[in-house]
């Protein structure tokens, strides 16, 4: 089994991390999911996704997701909360009963070093060391704090800048802050591996004075 990492960000929350190894039809089985999706690739990072929702929850009612007016995919009267992210061959999950979700992973891209002007202001850029593995940490945990907003139109330079960096010991686990638009902090978790960078906004908030 492809399970990467699974894990409890907090008492009301689950995350899992699943590298794709099997076929469509296996996806297809587990979730008894047919979509129209046309691109083979993205139709089963799709339904991997859905399978990795059921895989942490057993009784997760996928028929029952829906987009909001932003986009933002949600269950009727938010039952529960939840994000997906895939970078292929990977799937990443987060599901909380009483929080907002944000989760993002990418997959290392060398091409991020010249578009990191894109989405880091200058100070930014200089905390991140123009180091591919950090820049794709940036990239994932503004996505991620993007999902967890959960708005449309939101500018990742002007409106997400990350304001704090810290490694956790020697290891390739991160604590990150970001200063959102509203001017509340957002406080994620990030992790290198060595096939890609992941963050995950913390269920919890007000965690923040630990950083």
């Amino acid at each position: 089994m492809p399970l990467y990492q699974e894990w409890k960000p907090d008492e009301n929350s689950l995350a899992a991390i699943w590298k794709i190894e099997e076929d469509e039809d296996f996806f297809v089985q587990h979730t008894q999911i047919e979509t129209k999706i046309a691109h083979s690739k993205r139709r089963l990072e799709h339904l991997a996704g859905r399978f990795l929702l059921k895989f942490l929850k057993n009784d997760f009612p996928l028929f029952h997701i829906a987009a909001d007016e932003h986009f933002k995919p949600r269950l009727p009267e938010n039952a529960c909360f939840f994000s997906i992210s895939h970078s292929f061959p990977y799937i990443a999950v987060t599901i909380s009963e009483k929080n907002e979700c944000g989760i993002d992973i990418q997959t290392w891209n060398n091409r991020i070093q010249f578009l990191q002007n894109k989405f880091l202001n200058q100070k930014e850029q200089q905390l991140f060391q123009n180091d591919i593995r950090l820049l794709t940490l940036a990239w994932s945990a503004k996505e991620a704090a993007y999902k967890w907003l959960g708005r449309r139109g939101i500018d990742f330079i002007e409106q997400l800048p990350i304001s704090s960096l810290k490694q956790i010991g020697n290891s390739s686990d991160y604590r990150l802050i970001i200063t959102a638009v509203n001017s509340n902090h957002i406080l994620l978790e990030g992790h290198i591996h060595q096939s890609f960078a992941s963050c995950i906004c913390l269920p919890n908030q007000n965690h923040i004075d630990k950083l």
